[in-house]
């Protein structure tokens, strides 16, 4: 294989295998270099799948691996290259343009015609690059002068151009299970030539910690076992034996649980969706465990003070009245104190909004009356309703005929207010709940 070149504003593009700099983190040290040694995805990758046949013969497709932080995208991919014996170059989309694209494109097509292989240009973070970007590197995937691997934490279907996506297959990561994440940590810390080598021992309560705390993401499981080691070492102890990591050197390592979240992408439409759902659904303990786990990730919190606004009138609505009061007064102590506090009124109003009874016959109605505004257009106003402003206005007959209704019993009148041609016609249907 080619010697991958220093590209990108000095990102090294690195293969399976190429040797690391001293003092590189644990996490790089003990990236997987064959895909016996990758642990997880073997939906994807494992013994006897399509994709590992194809790669093992030297074939490989252009594709996208979506999935979250830790998952492997990038180790998957320079796995996938050193396994087709293909030439390995690697950019972000974060740094990388247009013209770092040609540049690479270039040495692929000029390597190409040498007969000296195939090139494998992976974009890692690929749902960063504008609509421009990713059209520029469109026919060079076409005409089979790179093939393009793309990692992305956000949804494809969205982030990356149709054309592109057509042209690529796409493959879902999961996180990483429990028993994953322990292999990789077990393997870290007994590794001699990468890993900690036993310079360390881990006790059964702080391998726990370490892996629920990691939430699949195997780089933040590496990262806080190689700190935590450092924490003991330097707190030092009998020579004679190897320190004990325990699970609060763990938990000082860790900090806070790594909860895969992201505020602007599928998880964050994900959670508040199913928060809305289980409001609806009037399940008050599915309802606060998504609010804590918006607010603990660290979502805005007005964002979601805003949605209960929005549930209270429209999944409430006039089977409890007071729920949008109670709302509002949530959102304007949110908007007042912020976080931590405002977690309280957000709490309070998301239980009372999931235990109270359903009504959505205000947005049915409202639903109805724009589809009727759809089919009809703007009828005009029946002439006794309009508003006789002038002697001419009255002389057209406008207010002609008008009833007060405060001048009949109850304040309650029989007259047409909708306009002719939509005279008796129902939009207004009161629900089982309705108060």
């Amino acid at each position: 294989m080619d010697e991958a070149p220093s590209l990108f504003g000095g990102q090294e593009s690195r293969a399976a295998g190429d040797a690391l700099p001293p003092g590189a983190p644990l996490a790089a040290r003990m990236r997987p270099r064959t895909l016996d040694e990758f642990v997880g995805q073997a939906q994807i990758i494992g013994p006897g799948s399509g994709l590992r046949a194809s790669i093992e013969a030297g074939h490989c497709p252009s594709m996208i691996l979506w999935g979250p932080p830790g998952s492997g995208k990038t180790t998957l991919a320079a796995i996938v290259a050193a396994t087709a014996k293909a030439r390995f170059v690697g950019m972000s989309a974060v740094t990388a343009g247009v013209g770092d694209l040609r540049r690479a494109v270039a040495d692929a097509r000029r390597l190409r015609g040498d007969a000296r292989g195939t090139t494998i240009l992976f974009i890692d973070e690929i749902h960063r690059f504008n609509k421009a970007q990713q059209d520029a590197i469109l026919p060079h995937v076409e005409r089979g002068d790179v093939v393009l691997i793309g990692a992305t934490t956000e949804n494809p279907s969205f982030e990356v151009n149709s054309a592109l996506l057509s042209r690529a297959r796409v493959y879902v990561l999961k996180p990483l299970s429990s028993d994953e994440i322990g292999v990789i940590v077990d393997r870290a810390l007994a590794d001699p030539e990468r890993g900690l080598g036993g310079s360390v021992e881990l006790d059964v309560d702080a391998r726990s910690s370490l892996i629920g705390m990691a939430d699949g993401d195997a780089r933040v499981a590496l990262g806080a076992l190689e700190l935590a080691a450092d924490i003991v070492r330097a707190r030092g102890g009998d020579e004679r034996r190897a320190p004990r990591v325990a699970a609060a050197d763990v938990e000082e390592a860790m900090q806070r649980r790594a909860l895969r979240y992201d505020r602007a992408g599928d998880e964050h439409y994900d959670v508040i969706s199913t928060f809305i759902k289980s409001v609806r659904g009037s399940d008050p303990d599915a309802s606060v465990y998504w609010l804590a786990r918006m607010l603990e990730a660290g979502e805005d919190p007005m964002f979601v003070a805003r949605r209960i606004v929005i549930l209270a009138a429209e999944d409430v609505g006039l089977a409890d009245p007071s729920a949008l009061a109670v709302a509002v007064a949530a959102h304007q102590a949110t908007h007042a104190i912020g976080m931590p506090e405002a977690m309280l009124p957000l709490t309070e109003a998301t239980l009372y909004l999931a235990r109270a009874k359903k009504s959505n016959s205000g947005l049915r109605a409202y639903a109805a009356a724009r589809q009727a505004i759809d089919e009809s257009g703007t009828l005009p106003v029946p002439l006794h309703l309009r508003n006789a402003a002038t002697d001419l206005m009255r002389r057209l007959g406008y207010g002609g005929g008008y009833k007060y209704a405060h001048d009949f019993k109850g304040s309650e009148v029989e007259q047409q207010h909708l306009p002719d041609a939509l005279a008796g016609r129902r939009f207004f249907e009161l629900g089982d709940n309705d108060a």
